[in-house]
């Protein structure tokens, strides 16, 4: 990592998140980021407009997923000349579960001890009563244990709080447009050798009703898809 202050740019996909995206652009420590994104998904709200009042770069991704933001997200940082390319990208969701201000705990094993790869784990951190449901507690148990199985490294979450190095997110060449997307990362970044770290982090209840395991059908697709990918990727 350079010696100067390093360059951070955070990557939010948002869809339909009117009510919780300012908070997060406002919670994020600004002296800390270069540029927040926020990723808005083919939103129906006000979503791009409420981010942008915050404070945020608003991008736009019409075909729908989780993954299709996120990927937007990196597409616009890559059109920077590589001068500007970032030396970190943190990714978080913007429905206000995560704890935007532990974002220096998250990127703090990259820049002390030269991790390549971090996971805000909710496990192993403070789970607020209600904030996780049992199908996602079940899901997440199932797929790192299945990571640790087959690819021999050791995760315990797939939270969305992450940053990773610029260069080691370019490396992984993800793909996956929707409910894939974190475990693809984990894999990827386990298959490649790098250097993946956990840190505990906070989580609570959402603002607003998931767009996944609010719903029977979202939980489903979301665990078929989690699966498939830690298996299509051997």
């Amino acid at each position: 990592m350079p010696t100067t202050a390093p360059v951070i740019d955070v990557i939010i996909p948002a869809y339909n998140e009117e009510e919780s995206i300012a908070l997060v652009v406002k919670e994020l420590p600004a002296g800390l980021i270069r540029d927040i994104i926020v990723c808005n998904n083919n939103s129906s709200d006000d979503t791009a407009a409420v981010a942008r009042a915050a404070g945020a770069t608003v991008v736009d991704e019409k075909r729908a997923g989780y993954g299709s933001a996120c990927l937007r997200g990196m597409a616009h940082i890559a059109l920077r000349p590589e001068a500007e390319w970032p030396d970190i990208v943190v990714f978080i969701d913007g429905d206000h579960s995560d704890y935007p201000e532990q974002l220096p705990e998250v990127v703090a094993p990259i820049l002390n001890n030269g991790a390549d790869l971090v996971i805000g784990s909710r496990a192993t951190g403070d789970l607020e009563p209600g904030s996780m449901q049992p199908q996602q507690i079940f899901g997440n148990w199932l797929a790192t244990s299945l990571i640790k199985l087959i690819y021999g490294i050791e995760f315990t979450d797939l939270g969305p709080f992450r940053a990773i190095r610029y260069p080691a997110l370019r490396e992984l060449g993800m793909e996956d447009p929707d409910f894939g997307w974190t475990v693809e990362m984990q894999v990827r970044a386990a298959k490649a050798g790098m250097n993946c770290v956990e840190v505990p982090v906070r989580y609570r209840k959402r603002i607003g009703v998931s767009k996944i395991s609010g719903t029977v059908k979202g939980t489903f697709l979301a665990g078929h898809k989690i699966l498939w990918t830690i298996f299509k990727l051997i």
